[in-house]
């Protein structure tokens, strides 16, 4: 079986082709759904390049935003979109760079799944929020509702059965609803609720769905990185097979993620 690179997250266009361009989708209906007031502090953990700042203060009249990020590549593209306009820092949700009930809000998206110790990362952002404070986030639904990524796995196991044990939704059995709704009750916080969020992908072509696969970063495109070329092809025109194109050669999917929320006591 090949040997995926790691899970790394440093390089902002790379990301944004994969699923950067969809995450900027969901963060509006995610914030939507939160509901929080306007004039509150907000701090996003695991901000990555900023699509849930930016949506933050598009949508929400925010006091101040906080983005916390490890990556430094993520970073630079953070500050490059939001320009100025959100303090940015570098640190974990393990370690999150600030005092006491000091926020308002606190939110993370697309992030949860891949914090090696996801229950700590949770009780950080809880130790951050004031009280009645709402701590919310969300993941992809990588077992059903993310089809861009469960397409490619299912055809990549048609071809490599060896290679189940790096499909995201076996390695990542916190995205899905309950389980996250069980963290989040570990952490007691109160009058949880939880929702699903969809949002169409289209791709103007095959190689709009395919090309992104091939930036390196991520499960997904680790794994296409490791593949000799013979084995990349044969995945390549598997995926074409698949996926439902319309006569114009364009693809219309849809990704779905999981969303939990609760209030800080």
């Amino acid at each position: 079986m090949p040997h995926p690179t790691p899970d790394t997250w440093e390089q902002g266009d790379p990301y944004e082709r994969y699923v950067g361009r969809w995450s900027r989708r969901v963060a509006p209906l995610f914030l939507a759904w939160l509901g929080v007031p306007a004039r509150r502090r907000w701090l996003d953990v695991g901000c990555g390049t900023g699509a849930l700042c930016a949506a933050i203060l598009e949508g929400c009249s925010p006091a101040a935003v906080v983005g916390v990020e490890p990556s430094e590549g993520f970073r630079e593209a953070a500050r490059a979109r939001l320009a100025g306009r959100v303090e940015l820092y570098p640190g974990s949700g393990a370690a999150i760079p600030l005092a006491d009930e000091s926020v308002d809000a606190v939110v993370s998206g697309l992030v949860l799944n891949f914090v090696p110790d996801a229950p700590a990362a949770l009780a950080e952002m809880v130790r951050v929020t004031a009280p009645d404070g709402v701590v919310g986030a969300y993941v992809w639904d990588y077992a059903g509702g993310m089809e861009l990524i469960r397409l490619f796995w299912d055809c990549v196991l048609s071809l490599d059965p060896a290679a189940a044990p790096l499909d995201e939704a076996a390695r990542f059995p916190l995205c899905a609803p309950d389980a996250l709704a069980d963290l989040f009750a570990g952490a007691r916080l109160q009058e949880l609720r939880k929702t699903a969020l969809e949002v169409p992908t289209p791709f103007a072509s095959f190689d709009d769905y395919w090309e992104p696969f091939l930036g390196g970063q991520g499960p997904a495109p680790g794994y296409v990185a490791s593949l000799e070329d013979d084995a990349r092809a044969r995945l390549r025109e598997r995926l074409r097979e698949r996926l439902p194109a319309a006569a114009d050669g364009s693809i219309t999917l849809k990704a779905r993620a999981w969303a939990v929320r609760g209030i800080a006591s």
